[in-house]
């Protein structure tokens, strides 16, 4: 493997040969560059020719079955192209482990913002809200989709979609190697504990719906694609706007959080309104209760416990892997915090409303 292919993790030689075939272009420029920030699957821009495309592969090494799941990741978006649901073309899927080691697919590379701190410290303060806003409606229109009409009715389980997800998660945890969290413990037995009724709503649930995951317009407070569908399934609304909800529940040291700032002075709506927002075009739902926010709590501090794993076995797509998994800690606490109301001083439920009708409708 030459020193170009080993610094990008697979033969960039292969990967000219699998564009030549598919585009059907014998001679063209290649260029390849590996995306940082990610903690999952690497993720490339790829240049041939004319064609400006993003590379998503799976990592390599042992990976948790079912995991990591490029396959996946390629059939939503594919799915959603024909919907108002903002998303990249998805152009080619390869299965075939011999072209780059694993699994991978291509899709078109969109021009546009992405924020990875959620106080936005680049723009201006009468751009903050709109950038709020614009999240809770690219998630009301995915969650306006119905699965079956779109092709993915078998995308997942239908129903008592948080019951199984807090087995799911909790036996992650508990099938660790590392070392224990006293708070997410006591979390995952409250959350056994106080179940809600399963009220039957199934959505396509993206399973990591955060401004981070989000590419917007150049000039407008608009998401022109969501982005890192690896944790894509059948869910239930509720589930992806809970964990839109963590940024107002952790500090900026805790993965770009807003939690102490003056929100109101950055010009960021609070979490109530932000909540509205998003149930103004909605299919109407029940109401966000402080389980939810405490589930996705629970579940980002496993998600972290997983990255702490795979950066001590060397197998983590971040070079700060083994740092950002320290946060398992923090989140894990935050959960606790949102049990016993010290989280953020927000009554759910009713006051959030099923169409956000006890607040002022946001601009």
């Amino acid at each position: 493997m030459s020193s170009a292919s080993s610094r990008i993790g697979f033969r960039i030689e292969s990967l000219r040969g699998f564009l030549r075939e598919f585009l059907g272009t014998q001679s063209a420029v290649m260029d390849v560059a590996r995306i940082g920030g990610g903690q999952s699957n690497p993720t490339y821009f790829v240049n041939f020719g004319s064609e400006r495309m993003v590379l998503r592969k799976k990592p390599v090494g042992q990976i948790l079955p079912g995991a990591h799941s490029v396959e996946r990741e390629f059939r939503v978006m594919r799915a959603l192209q024909a919907t108002d649901v903002p998303v990249p073309h998805a152009l080619v899927l390869c299965e075939d482990s011999a072209v780059l080691g694993t699994p991978f697919y291509l899709m078109e590379r969109l021009e546009g913002r992405v924020f990875a701190d959620c106080s936005l410290p680049e723009l201006d303060r009468s751009q903050r809200a709109g950038i709020y806003y614009g999240l809770a409606d690219a998630m009301a229109k995915l969650h306006s989709v119905d699965p079956a009409k779109v092709g993915l009715g078998d995308f997942g389980k239908p129903g008592n979609y948080f019951e199984r997800q807090i087995r799911r998660w909790s036996g992650q945890y508990r099938d660790s190697e590392s070392d224990d969290i006293p708070a997410l413990d006591e979390v995952i037995d409250w959350l056994t504990r106080n179940l809600p009724a399963d009220d039957e709503r199934v959505s396509i649930a993206h399973g990591d719906f955060r401004i981070g995951n989000m590419m917007y317009h150049p000039d407008r407070p608009e998401v022109i694609g969501i982005l890192d569908w690896e944790l894509a399934t059948l869910g239930h609304p509720l589930a992806d706007l809970a964990f839109s909800c963590i940024p107002w529940h952790s500090r900026p040291e805790e993965y770009g959080g807003i939690r102490g700032l003056d929100q109101a002075a950055l010009g960021i709506p609070d979490e109530a309104h932000y909540v509205a927002r998003y149930f103004r075009s909605a299919i109407p739902t029940s109401a966000l209760q402080r389980f939810h926010v405490v589930f996705a709590l629970f579940r980002f501090s496993v998600i972290f416990y997983g990255i702490a794993d795979r950066a001590r076995s060397g197998n983590a797509s971040s070079e700060n892997a083994a740092q950002v998994g320290l946060l398992a800690r923090r989140f894990a606490e935050r959960a606790r915090e949102a049990v016993t109301g010290k989280a953020n001083r927000v009554e759910y439920g009713e006051s959030f409303g099923q169409a956000g009708k006890a607040l002022p409708r946001p601009a």
